[in-house]
């Protein structure tokens, strides 16, 4: 039986990035781990988002998140979206890709696009090009966007999260161990040992 890494995350979250390249590497060629990631949107419609025009989103990246990046070898740059998109869309996209086994890659390729290749995660034809990159049909990933079971789910997961008192980005969960922010390595490789036994 798989042991599972539960992962709560936002695609607008810097650390959420570093976070799961650090869980792959923990995992390295076990086959034995299997990862489930859940939404927790960071800033839900209508609470306004961030503009990295602003002071805060540069004063937090120099502070924290580039040396943090760096400590862990993570390439990233603070995106120049403005202001940040809401990460709703794009989450239902990911209830549709974990229905057709590609919820792992949809999930990599949002961070990867927001944090490395400063894309627009809310558009939805950048989310339609992205999901086809990762396999998905592109025509019935855009009416996934606009389908109310879809949305339904989303928010049925957005609820399990608040029931499961999730407040931080990303939030880790490893048989007992729950990690609240990044985990190093190391951490990750002990819980999936205790997990296993």
């Amino acid at each position: 039986m798989n042991t599972q890494i539960h992962v709560w995350s936002d695609y607008v979250c810097p650390f959420c990035l570093i976070a799961e390249e650090l869980i792959d590497r923990a995992i390295g060629d076990r086959g034995d781990v299997e990862v489930v990631h859940h939404p927790h949107e960071l800033r839900p419609y209508p609470a306004p988002t961030l503009r990295p025009e602003d002071a805060y989103l540069p004063e937090i990246w120099q502070r924290a998140v580039y040396p943090m990046a760096e400590r862990f070898g993570v390439s990233m740059q603070l995106p120049t979206v403005s202001r940040q998109p809401y990460t709703e869309l794009a989450f239902r996209g990911a209830q549709y890709a974990a229905e057709q086994d590609r919820a792992a890659a949809y999930h990599r390729r949002m961070l990867r696009a927001f944090f490395r290749e400063d894309l627009d995660i809310g558009d939805r034809a950048v989310l339609s090009r992205l999901a086809e990159e990762v396999g998905l049909d592109p025509v019935a990933y855009d009416q996934a966007l606009s389908d109310e079971g879809y949305a339904e789910r989303h928010r049925r997961a957005l609820a399990e999260a608040a029931e499961a008192d999730i407040t931080v980005v990303p939030t880790i969960l490893i048989g007992s161990r729950r990690f609240e922010g990044v985990a190093a390595e190391g951490a990750i490789r002990r819980a999936l040992d205790e997990a296993a036994a």
